[in-house]
């Protein structure tokens, strides 16, 4: 396939990371503490696909997804991502997974803040990596 596709992909994934975000924001100021939790880990997501995809990586999974995040932006470019910020990303799955999962979980403010907050910066340094590659130049930072 041609780059230019590639690179739509890209602004389209990034563009619903973005509404996943806004999401996660209004559940959290709505006290939707597992549904906050739940839309800041698929924010995150959805911008680690984009990035995956400008190396025209598919995955499967989202464990699929993440375990190739470390092995792409991690580890062979080891630069720019960090071991913290794949750390994140794992710890937002597991979060995601028992609030939606476990009936007696209690997802705290703290707890979703802090995941809101995780997903805003990791989709902040995405879309400024993209743009420092070229990717995509009309990206809003």
């Amino acid at each position: 396939m041609e780059d230019k596709y590639y690179d739509e992909v890209v602004r389209i994934r990034m563009e619903r990371a973005e509404e996943l975000l806004v999401d996660a924001e209004e559940l959290l100021q709505r006290d939707s503490y597992k549904s906050a939790n739940n839309r800041a880990y698929y924010a995150m997501e959805k911008a680690v696909n984009a990035l995956l995809i400008d190396k025209h990586v598919e995955t499967r999974t989202h464990n699929g997804a993440m375990k190739m995040f470390n092995v792409e932006y991690v580890r062979i470019e080891n630069a720019y991502f960090t071991e913290e910020d794949y750390r994140l990303i794992v710890k937002a799955e597991q979060i995601r997974n028992i609030s939606d999962y476990d009936d007696f979980y209690v997802a705290s403010k703290d707890e979703a803040k802090q995941q809101v907050e995780n997903a805003r910066k990791l989709i902040v340094k995405i879309k400024k990596y993209l743009v420092q590659k070229n990717v995509s130049d009309n990206m809003d930072i």
